[in-house]
């Protein structure tokens, strides 16, 4: 790879990091065509984009970028694969449920809306982690259920005291 080659890879990265809050790190080496295979198309089913990345071209594209990524860096060992999606926990259920059947992938780290998450022992929070939509749905969710409550008191109380003015009027 020319110096021209590497400096574009590292723009574009730096672009696609800008332009993403949810990134994973994982490491994918030892998984034979078939199952890399398998786990991209896991993947593409769950709007997730998976791409093997350099370790150094990665790096470097953090450390151009306007974000704080903390110690990902340090995790950049080893065969690396980035994860990005919109929905900040499609990653991690994506590789739970891939590892159902498979050791790996195992995650290195993730960084989700500004926060850093380095070890493998994460998985389970970021698997818990509410997307946006899942976030807004349980605020409305919330907002509505007082004013069901009202409107209920207040049809169920319209009816007992129409049906007392009848009984008071039948008499």
């Amino acid at each position: 790879m020319t110096r021209e080659e590497k400096s574009q890879v590292i723009q574009d990265l730096t672009a696609q990091l800008a332009d993403t809050s949810t990134i994973y790190l994982a490491d994918i080496s030892g998984l034979d065509a078939t199952t890399t295979s398998n786990l991209r198309r896991a993947c593409f089913k769950a709007n997730v984009q998976l791409a093997v990345v350099k370790n150094t071209l990665l790096s470097k594209a953090m450390e151009a970028s306007d974000k704080d990524f903390g110690e990902l860096p340090d995790v950049l060992k080893g065969n690396t694969s980035m994860l990005i999606a919109e929905a900040a926990n499609a990653p991690a259920k994506v590789i739970k449920e891939f590892r159902k059947k498979s050791d790996k992938p195992l995650l290195k780290g993730a960084y989700v809306e500004e926060a850093v998450y380095v070890g493998d022992d994460q998985l389970d929070a970021l698997v818990n982690i509410k997307s946006r939509e899942e976030l807004i749905g349980d605020i409305i969710t919330l907002l509505q259920s007082p004013a069901k409550n009202v409107v209920s008191a207040l049809q169920s109380g319209g009816g007992k005291l129409s049906g007392i003015l009848q009984t008071l009027s039948e008499k």
